[in-house]
């Protein structure tokens, strides 16, 4: 049986009820696990690549694109995603290599000489992608390793014939673009920075560790975090121990219940945590949007509340139906955020009482208390001074310390 528990900060358990039984036990076998996600969205245009990159009716014509990402885990062969999901037209992929970046930084436009390697798809050096869907290259024997930073670098000759560009705006990472075909360029002096990730969706390594998806919005996607930092709380919970993959499914101005900034977790779980490869457990920590967005009334206060806990029972359905483990997390405090705190304190009233329920442990198999964890003691309906970036809602890499810190280690267990 899966013993549901409550947990709070650095893990304290508080036994609840019982459930169903557990899901099997990750095979220690070796297959295609994502160590390395992002949450495909659809750019906004002021986050379109800047001129000369983007046209009246195309983007990235004759560009090389160089970025580079944060894996988890780390295994012997590697493959990549490229994702066309909100793509207004079909993306040529010309080529595509991977290597390791200069320094074994993050955000930077180098390469370590000799360490390029060509990504083929099906044999042949280029792929189309078409609308909506999304490819995975070929395995590459490139042995990469737990923790370090991999460089995915794209040049596409043609663009792609479309405004409408498959991104993910939050990616606290620096991108790189340059004209011409430098794919196996070692360094880029003359390219143009965007701090935003563009047309990659996932990077999977071979190995015999599970994964962790974790559902979420601007907090764990890492608004205040550090440029180049790789200090989000997921980051800094990887860090605590380094056994499983742990992938960021979040986005800036996400939502349970309606679209926004991306469609809402309803209608992307399937994507982002069903189909995605290696997952056998699952955290949702949302709702502050839902909340936050809804009319401060009492009516409107009680319907997004009671349609939140009915998201929350359908979430946890449709994993546990993939015998997907689902954590969830109480949601932190707003109070003071000139846009969510209301002043007659519905928003607030709703927030507690979605965490008192989810607390009463029913929902989810396990929580984590990230409420306690992120409040402040002497005004508990805000967050802690110390872990505040300034607007009473989002974390300073502080903050996303304490975040990573309230979830117990033994959910990183294989």
């Amino acid at each position: 049986m899966r013993r549901r528990t409550l947990l709070g900060v650095g893990g304290a358990a508080v036994p609840a009820a019982l459930t169903l039984s557990s899901p099997a036990v990750a095979s220690s076998s070796r297959r295609w696990v994502h160590t390395w996600v992002a949450m495909p969205q659809l750019t906004e245009p002021g986050n379109l690549p800047p001129a000369p990159f983007t046209g009246a009716a195309s983007v990235l014509t004759d560009t090389t694109l160089r970025q580079t990402v944060h894996i988890t885990i780390g295994g012997p062969r590697v493959r990549v995603r490229f994702s066309n999901a909100f793509g207004g037209a079909a993306l040529p992929i010309t080529a595509a290599a991977l290597g390791r970046p200069t320094d074994g930084l993050a955000g930077v436009p180098g390469v370590v000489p000799g360490s390029l390697r060509p990504l083929t798809f099906g044999g042949r050096p280029g792929v189309v992608v078409p609308v909506g869907a999304q490819v995975v290259s070929d395995p590459v024997a490139l042995p990469v390793h737990t923790g370090e930073n991999l460089s995915i670098t794209v040049y596409l000759a043609d663009g792609q014939a479309t405004l409408n560009l498959t991104s993910h705006p939050g990616s606290r990472t620096s991108s790189w673009l340059v004209k011409g075909n430098l794919l196996t360029a070692p360094d880029l002096p003359t390219a143009t920075r965007a701090d935003h990730w563009y047309l990659i969706s996932g990077v999977e390594v071979l190995a015999g560790a599970p994964a962790l998806a974790i559902v979420g919005d601007s907090l764990t996607d890492g608004r205040g975090s550090t440029t180049n930092g790789n200090d989000r709380w997921p980051d800094q919970l990887f860090a605590r121990r380094q056994r499983i993959a742990i992938l960021n499914q979040a986005a800036g101005g996400n939502r349970i219940l309606n679209d926004g900034l991306g469609p809402s977790v309803l209608a992307r779980l399937d994507r982002d945590v069903l189909a995605t490869g290696g997952v056998d457990r699952m955290l949702l920590f949302e709702g502050v949007n839902d909340i936050g967005t809804a009319a401060a009334t009492p009516a409107a206060q009680k319907q997004v509340t009671d349609d939140l806990l009915f998201a929350f029972t359908q979430i946890a359905e449709r994993a546990h139906a993939r015998d997907i483990t689902v954590y969830g997390a109480t949601i932190t405090p707003f109070g003071g955020n000139t846009g969510y705190d209301d002043p007659d304190g519905l928003r607030e009233a709703s927030r507690q009482f979605l965490n008192r329920e989810i607390r009463r442990g029913r929902i989810f198999d396990e929580i984590a208390d990230f409420d306690v964890a992120a409040r402040d003691p002497a005004t508990p309906r805000q967050l802690n001074p110390l872990y505040d970036t300034g607007d009473h809602l989002h974390f300073n890499p502080t903050g996303y310390a304490a975040l990573a810190a309230a979830v117990p280690l033994r959910w990183l267990t294989p």
